[in-house]
C-alpha cells in the first residue's frame, strides 16, 4: 500500500509531500491527524533560514507577529519520540522533519523542510539534536526555495508572512 500524500497549499504556492507511515508511523500518523483537523490551515512559517530550513506548525503563528510564534504545542501536546532501525532516514534538501526542543519527546505539531543537507540533525547521528524525518516533498520545491529566501527579521521570521492557507490529506 502506498503512504499517503499531503497537499500544502501556501500563499507562495503548493507544495505536494509523501508521508512516511509505512516507517514513521507515529510521527506522520501524529501530522496527518492535525492536518484533517484542520490544525495547520491558516497558520505561517515563523521561521525561516536560507539555506538551511523552513519550519512551521506553531498554533500562534495564525498571528504571523506573535512573539509566541515557535513556542506553542498541539492540542494532545507532546508525542514519543521515534527512532526505529528501519528508518534511518537522513536530513536532505526536501525531506520533512520534526521540530522539537532538544529534549526527548519535545516534538508535538511543528515540523520542518530540510533545504540543505542537515545531517547532523539526523537521530542516528552524534550530537544533541535528534530530529526524525517523516516525510519529503514530491513537488513543490521552487515554492520551498520561494519560502526559504524570503527577506526575515533577525529572528528569522518572515518580514512578509508566508502563510498555510490549507493543508489536505490524499490518502
Amino acid at each position: 500500500m502506498a503512504n499517503p500524500t499531503a497537499t500544502l497549499e501556501t500563499s507562495l504556492g503548493t507544495i505536494t509531500v509523501e508521508l512516511f507511515t509505512d516507517v514513521m508511523p507515529e510521527t506522520a500518523g501524529n501530522f496527518i491527524k492535525l492536518a484533517k483537523s484542520g490544525f495547520y490551515d491558516g497558520l505561517h512559517f515563523h521561521r525561516v533560514i536560507n539555506n538551511f530550513m523552513i519550519q512551521f506548525g506553531c498554533p500562534y503563528s495564525k498571528d504571523p507577529n506573535s512573539g509566541r510564534a515557535g513556542t506553542g504545542n498541539g492540542p494532545d501536546g507532546c508525542i514519543q519520540d521515534e527512532h526505529p532501525d528501519n528508518a534511518k532516514i537522513s536530513n536532505q534538501p526536501g525531506t520533512l522533519s520534526m521540530a522539537n526542543t532538544g529534549a526527548p519527546n519535545s516534538g508535538s505539531c511543528q515540523f520542518f523542510i530540510n533545504t540543505r543537507d542537515n545531517s547532523y540533525l539526523d537521530w542516528f547521528s552524534p550530537g544533541p539534536s535528534k530530529h526524525p524525518v517523516f516525510g519529503k516533498v514530491t513537488e513543490g520545491m521552487d515554492v520551498v526555495q520561494k519560502i526559504e529566501s524570503t527577506p526575515t527579521d533577525r529572528g528569522d521570521r518572515p518580514k512578509t508572512p508566508v502563510q498555510m492557507v490549507k493543508v489536505t490529506i490524499n490518502e
